[in-house]
């Protein structure tokens, strides 16, 4: 998954919720020991004091934690994973219920596009073998 940026949001922001992506998507799993600041800031192509500051920012959420001499892990916490992933979850709709709402779609018609949409999902899921 490649580190992707915007120019409307601070970088160490979207750092933060590309890794919390990672780890409730499944790439960073329970108890995965993250690569150093030094390296994830390279791949990200960041500095890597912005990288520190998301990751202490993680810490303080207790998404990751640090071991003295053995760098930083994803919690092993799952019910703190799935607390996480709903959250993001929420947040997804949010943001996409009131964009929808800024096009002028009330309820009914959002819930009839989300059907149509899932049902055609469905459909090319099943056809794929």
């Amino acid at each position: 998954m490649p580190w992707e940026f915007r120019e409307d949001a601070p970088i160490y922001t979207q750092l933060i919720a590309q890794i919390q992506q990672r780890i409730v998507g499944g790439l960073l799993g329970p108890g995965a020991r993250l690569p150093s600041v030094r390296d994830l800031a390279a791949e990200a192509g960041v500095n890597p004091n912005t990288m520190q500051r998301a990751l202490t920012e993680l810490e303080r959420e207790g998404i990751v934690h640090s071991q003295r001499t053995a760098g930083r892990f994803v919690t092993e916490d799952a019910e703190r994973i799935r607390r996480l992933r709903e959250e993001l979850a929420r947040q997804q709709v949010k943001d996409f219920l009131e964009g929808m709402c800024q096009l002028g779609f009330r309820r009914a018609e959002i819930l009839a596009l989300i059907t149509q949409e899932a049902d055609e999902n469905a459909e090319g899921e099943e056809k794929t073998p």
